[in-house]
């Protein structure tokens, strides 16, 4: 065996153990290190394939940001886990149901892929006279710039509805008022007050 054909084994590995102790692990903080660990063998796969560019933005967007920030608000929050699972519990058939679904479709698209060794050819000539992240900059903003800008529409449209859907207005909180800091009249926000000597306030 080869070092590249052992390098593939070990990452390919520890990317579907990664992925399988992600789910299976008990404890929220050390499914995201599991998490991580996936992402770093992903970004060493991408490095075996020649995709250098995308190796290196999964590690530091997913690995750097991502999975860090994830870490940190299971870690900051008190949610109550049990509670969860115990909500989770209700809707396992579904869930089953969904996967085996999903398994099925997969199995069904997998058994009737073949690869045409012309239609490779004829993709990776022109490929190979440029660098990676020049054809990944062609492809993106240049060929589908529209769905490019569409799909970054989409997620900020879902992180503002995260934002809404998870704000919660508590009473003993104080707020900014921006529309009554704008509206305030100058002349009642600042008063002089004459201390004399050796008074205090």
């Amino acid at each position: 065996m080869t070092v590249a054909a052992f390098t593939f084994y070990f990452f390919a590995l520890t990317t579907v153990m990664g992925g399988l102790m992600t789910v299976v692990s008990r404890n929220p903080v050390h499914s995201v290190l599991w998490l991580i660990l996936s992402f770093l063998s992903s970004a060493g796969l991408f490095v075996l394939l020649g995709a250098e560019f995308v190796a290196m933005l999964l590690i530091i967007v997913y690995v750097g940001a991502v999975a860090v920030l994830f870490l940190f608000v299971v870690m900051m929050l008190d949610v109550d886990f049990a509670e969860l699972k115990a909500e989770m519990s209700k809707y396992m058939p579904l869930a089953l149901l969904i996967g085996a679904v999903i398994l099925m479709q997969l199995g069904m698209a997998l058994g009737v892929w073949n690869f045409a060794d012309v239609a490779a050819a004829n993709i990776a000539a022109p490929m190979s006279e440029t660098q990676n992240t020049n054809g990944l900059g062609l492809l993106i903003y240049d060929k589908y710039i529209i769905l490019f800008q569409l799909a970054g529409l989409i997620l900020l449209t879902a992180m503002i509805g995260a934002i809404v859907l998870t704000m919660r207005h508590r009473t003993n909180i104080k707020r900014q008022n921006v529309m009554q800091q704008m509206h305030r009249d100058p002349a009642k926000a600042m008063e002089n007050i004459d201390v004399k000597p050796g008074q205090g306030l």
